[in-house]
């Protein structure tokens, strides 16, 4: 056997890279066919220059605002706050107020005994459609609450907290936030509101406010108070400091009443604070006469994505002096067309156990004593002088009366041209 001259032995070589080679080109040939003829699944810009931020860098596109529920009918989760002696007329404001497709928190704050929030709770337990339903939660590490003070803002936060908690499960979801106190009564059944609210966007927030805040600026802006509920085991009025502060710059301050209806998404917004301004808010209220009268009015109307969503009323019926002074008028009998008059679903402040309560409950919420308020909800049956509403039916179907008429046409009246826009955060 002859050995190759050198030649012939490079010849074999690049034989066999022929056909890698082929097959090479041929693979590149159809990659470069594909490239051209099908988009891409992802852009592809010229430079790295021209390639715009990943928004899965930034926290806030990952804690932006959930998307409002657009199921119908909605859900309203309420808090109602109490103190020490107020048990009786929390658990009057419950059943008045009773839906079992809503969500509640009871809060009697710590002055209260816990005696009176153990038995609050177990008589609850008892009630055979709260307990049924499951939506009723009495807090048992109660807070200390100030009125005048950051604590009653604390204690707000604190519930809206919990309610976003419950919606790791898909039905307690909720859609408006209502706050209320032992001293509120409803003025229409939660048939008529329901009925009404599910026609609205589910991200209006109904907060009464204002930016011209007058003599507040004084007497409430530049005075440093400390909260004793932040540190003490009893209640007593706060602390005031020598020292004045200046007004801020970084936002412009809100105020208003203490009692609103907030959308989920301006909550999460509050909670969550995906920008610092909540909790900037939050820390200069912390030494602010009245908090809970200015607080989520600053935040709403400083926040871009939410001063657009201001309906620019509280929801009540309240009867202030002029000038208005700390606290308002107890309401009776004497105000009852007043309160109806005022279109409002909620009036406030009352004695407890007041004439005017019962009168309500007859005529307006068509309620028996100790009963739950009547809706579509209502599954049994009359015979032998049963309760229909002890049994729970479809929680969606609803009944929706004169409240519901007097409520929308509120409601049409806000929402006008003529103030709801005009009224928004000015």
């Amino acid at each position: 056997m002859k050995p190759t001259t050198g030649t012939a032995a490079a010849a074999a070589v690049d034989r066999r890279w022929l056909l890698p080679l082929a097959i090479g080109s041929a693979l590149s040939l159809l990659l470069l066919v594909l490239l051209t003829t099908f988009p891409l699944p992802f852009p592809f810009p010229s430079s790295a220059a021209s390639r715009p931020p990943n928004p899965t860098l930034f926290v806030e596109h990952k804690l932006a605002p959930s998307p409002p529920s657009t199921a119908s009918p909605p859900r309203f989760a309420y808090l109602i706050s109490g103190s020490a002696g107020d048990a009786a007329a929390l658990r009057r404001v419950l059943l008045a107020l009773y839906h079992p497709r809503n969500l509640y928190i009871l809060h009697l704050d710590a002055e209260a005994p816990d005696s009176d929030r153990a038995n609050l709770a177990a008589d609850l337990a008892d009630h055979p459609v709260i307990a049924a339903a499951a939506n009723v939660h009495v807090i048992q590490r109660a807070n200390l609450v100030t009125y005048r003070g950051p604590t009653m803002v604390a204690n707000t936060l604190h519930a809206a907290a919990a309610f976003l908690y419950t919606n790791q499960h898909p039905h307690l979801e909720w859609d408006w936030f209502i706050n209320l106190s032992a001293s509120d009564y409803p003025l229409l059944t939660q048939d008529d509101l329901i009925h009404v609210f599910s026609k609205l966007p589910r991200g209006l927030n109904f907060i009464d406010h204002t930016s011209n805040i007058g003599w507040k600026e004084y007497q409430r802006a530049k005075p440093v108070i400390i909260d004793p509920g932040l540190y003490m085991k009893k209640k007593s009025d706060v602390f005031w400091i020598p020292q004045r502060r200046s007004v801020p710059t970084a936002f412009k301050l809100f105020t208003g009443s203490a009692w609103m209806a907030l959308s989920k998404p301006f909550v999460e917004y509050c909670i969550w604070g995906w920008d610092n301004l909540p909790r900037t808010v939050l820390m200069y209220y912390a030494n602010f006469i009245s908090s809970p009268e200015g607080y989520f009015h600053t935040v709403v109307c400083n926040a871009e994505e939410f001063k657009n969503t201001t309906v620019n009323h509280d929801l009540h019926y309240i009867s202030w002096d002029n000038p208005p002074k700390q606290h308002p008028h107890y309401l009776t009998i004497e105000d009852l067309d007043r309160m109806v008059a005022s279109d409002a679903p909620f009036a406030r402040k009352f004695h407890a156990d007041d004439p005017v309560l019962d009168k309500i409950d007859a005529e307006i919420l068509l309620r028996g004593p100790d009963m739950l308020t009547p809706g579509g909800w209502c599954g049994g049956t009359r015979e032998n002088g049963s309760d229909p509403c002890s049994v729970i039916g479809n929680t969606t179907h609803l009944q929706p009366g004169r409240g519901a008429v007097r409520l929308q046409r509120l409601m049409t009246s806000l929402l006008s041209e003529e103030k709801f826009h005009p009224r928004q955060c000015k």
